[in-house]
Order: structure tokens, then sequence, then C-alpha cells
């Protein structure tokens, strides 16, 4: 059994094609499809369930992907550590995080990278239970999502920061003249919000459960770009998390006004799969997460951005 076998059998889960795989492992399809016949012969069984396309994986085939998952994990955990102790880390660290704490990825990477020059990163969006089920198959490394809402399951948490939730709205709309507004009033505007796959927007649907509103957005978009786009084009208004503010700013002609904290606040943090063994990228970057004061950041960014309305112009006194 070579480990360039199981490379190809964990490509092929991955794409869920086989051209597809032979070209993620830079071989040619029919040097895929023999190695992974030749590692059926091995191991007596068959792995893969073939038709006139990729079918799946059998039953023993699904165990035998397990494994080789594992195996795959330990050999890159093996090198990083040997690379480790020629003098720094190396590697690829792959991330996996919800759109709504992507904007903060580059608070933890920055700082790694700068210390460990030779680090690479792969940062991928995705939902909070892709997360999980990819950390769970070693797809990837270390995941940033919600920590304290819907089950992880079996995972190690490190918590983050809090998520607080600003109003953003056109400078000249209903809403110009306001410093606060209420989420009853924020629900009576026209919404851009995030499509209800992701959790983030679940949780607003909660919080506006809660007095008793449901939401139907103008549009419903999966990307954070987006809502900034028709926020500042279309005069929609958004709920958005606080941390976007750090890196994204407030798009011209556009507010952001205070919404009061509802009854339940939600923590985002970094998710490890829980093994006996993490690889050293990825306790380095919890190590760089211990280090960073993270809260601290993304409030003084929301300090900024809620500006107070300009004071009117008092009338001159009549000489």
């Amino acid at each position: 059994m070579l480990l360039r076998q199981l490379e190809y059998l964990n490509a092929l889960s991955r794409e869920g094609h086989f051209a597809r795989a032979a070209g993620a492992c830079h071989v040619s399809q029919p040097a895929l499809s023999a190695g992974i016949r030749k590692l059926e012969s091995e191991l007596g069984v068959q792995i893969v369930q073939r038709g006139q396309r990729f079918e799946g994986f059998t039953p023993e085939g699904a165990q035998v992907l397990k494994w080789a998952q594992r195996m795959l994990a330990e050999q890159e955990q093996l090198r990083q550590s040997l690379e480790s102790m020629r003098g720094g880390l190396s590697g690829v660290l792959r991330i996996g995080a919800i759109p709504t704490a992507l904007t903060v990825a580059s608070l933890l990477t920055t700082p790694l990278r700068k210390g460990h020059p030779q680090v690479r990163f792969t940062l991928e969006s995705m939902s909070s239970r892709d997360i999980v089920a990819r950390l769970h198959d070693y797809d990837i490394d270390v995941g940033m999502t919600y920590i304290d809402g819907e089950p992880l399951g079996r995972v190690r948490v490190v918590p983050l920061y809090r998520e607080q939730y600003v109003f953003l709205t056109p400078a000249d709309g209903d809403f110009a003249e306001r410093t606060s507004v209420s989420w009853a009033e924020a629900a009576s505007a026209p919404l851009c919000l995030l499509i209800p796959v992701m959790q983030n927007r679940r949780i607003l649907d909660g919080h506006f459960a809660e007095i008793g509103v449901e939401v139907q957005p103008v549009l419903e978009t999966d990307t954070v770009s987006a809502i900034y786009a028709h926020v500042a084009s279309m005069r929609v208004s958004s709920v958005i998390p606080h941390a976007w503010l750090h890196t994204l700013g407030v798009p011209e002609g556009v507010r952001v006004i205070p919404l009061p904290r509802p009854k339940r606040s939600f923590h985002v943090g970094l998710v490890l799969a829980g093994r006996d063994q993490e690889s050293m990228l990825a306790r380095s970057l919890v190590d760089t997460a211990h280090h960073v004061d993270i809260h601290r950041v993304l409030d003084r960014a929301l300090a900024r951005r809620l500006t107070p309305l300009p004071a009117p112009t008092r009338p001159k006194a009549a000489s």
C-alpha cells in the first residue's frame, strides 16, 4: 500500500469525479483508476462503486477512506514536526470559516505568518455544518464558527469573540437621523440578508422571532460582499455582525446604527477535531489566538464607525 494510492482515494472522495480527482493529483485518469484498483487488490475488497461514472464508495470503501484520511493527516503531522525541528514551521494550514468570520481570520493568519514565514494558508468559506463534517474527514485543520449555538459534536473549542449586531442603512434613508433603532424597526426596513442555510441568518431570524416578527428580505445572498454592494446600490438595509466593520468598513453613503443587545448573544471561535494529536500548524494558530485580543480590536473598529450625527447649525444671533 502506497501513500500515493491513499491520496488518490482522498481526492476522489473530495472531488466526487474521477477526472477531477486525477487533475487534483496531477496524474492521468487511467493512472488514478489503476492506483485505486491496485489498492483494492492489495486489501481484497471493492472500494469504489463503479458505473459509467463515480457512484460512491462501498461500505468497505468508506472504512478504508477513513483510515486513508487518518494516515495522510498523520503523515502531514510528522512532516510538520520534522520541519519544526529543522528550524521552523512550514506547510499549508487549511481553515474553514463561516462567512461572518472570514473578515476576522486575518487577525490570526497575519501574525502567524509573521512568526513562521514558511507557512501557507487555504481559507475557505463554508457553513458551520460543513466545517464540522470536513474536520472529521481531515479535509481542514481548523474551523472558525459559532461555538455555542447548534451542536458541534466532539470538537475542541477556543473562544475568540462575542458577536454584536448593527444596522447598516442608507445615510439619507428613513433612519438617517436616528442614533439607534429597535429590532422591530430594523425588521420593517427593506432588508438584504444572508440565506437561511447560513447559521448567522438563523440566529437573526431567532432574534426577530423573539419580538414576534418574521422578516422577508428583498434580497438573500450567500456572500458578504453582495450584501455590501446592494446596501450601497439598491438602497436596502441589513443587520450585520460588528466584525465586518474591522475589514470592510462602511460603504459610501451608508450609516451604521447600533441595535439593542438581544437576550442571547453568540460566540465565534476556533474548532478543532478533538483528536489525540493536532497538527503543529493548528496548535500554532491556537497559540496565536491566545495572544491576540480580538474583542478589543473589533470593539475599537465598531466605536470608530458609530460616529455621532453632526450637531445642527445654530442660527446667528441678530446684531
